[in-house]
């Protein structure tokens, strides 16, 4: 017997302050039975801090090999963003970035053999390719807390992400950076 999606409903109050983006969102994700709670959260964390018209999650969820776990469209169908979760492949990434104006990759990961094959070539594009390093920490606590059905804001102002569930403010870093950076 296969294990069924578990469901979570959020209300999300997000107060993008570095975008100037301020949105009442209703929610719905499916957790696979392979995704942990914390990939969950940086999904939401992804959606969030990459909300505009157009935004959703993958319709194949996180098992989907032909889309990110979340993409937005233009009203023609057309890929405005790719934005994946976790630790993509270098080949995904290189695929994304041809079939996307822009990609991102939200993560709490070690993204160094990614790093070494966009400094290699691997990667087409590697220096437009957004990396928001998200503390680990914080999104384990943040999963830890979110219940099925949950009410929440997030705010990210100055690096950093607040998130208030059930009357607790639970704070962490983000930091956004291209992944083939000049300066490392």
């Amino acid at each position: 017997m296969v294990a069924a999606a578990t469901l979570f409903h959020v209300k999300l109050a997000l107060s993008d302050v570095e975008r100037n983006v301020y949105e009442q969102l209703d929610l719905r994700l499916a957790q696979h039975p392979s995704e942990n709670k914390r990939f969950l959260v940086t999904r939401l964390v992804a959606y969030a801090l990459s909300y505009e018209e157009g935004i959703q999650f993958s319709k194949g969820g996180v098992s989907s090999t032909d889309e990110p776990a979340v993409i937005v469209r233009d009203p023609t169908g057309r890929v405005l963003a790719w934005i994946e979760v976790g630790s993509p492949s270098a080949e995904r990434l290189h695929r994304a970035s041809k079939a996307a104006p822009r990609v991102a990759v939200f993560t709490s990961g070690d993204l160094s053999a990614l790093e070494d094959a966009a400094r290699a070539g691997e990667v087409h594009g590697a220096a437009e390719i957004e990396i928001w390093r998200l503390e680990a920490s914080f999104l384990d606590t943040v999963g830890e807390r979110l219940e099925r059905r949950a009410v929440a804001e997030l705010v990210h102002s100055g690096g950093r992400l607040y998130v208030t569930l059930d009357g607790q403010v639970l704070e962490g870093g983000v930091e956004r950076a291209p992944l083939l950076d000049s300066n490392r």
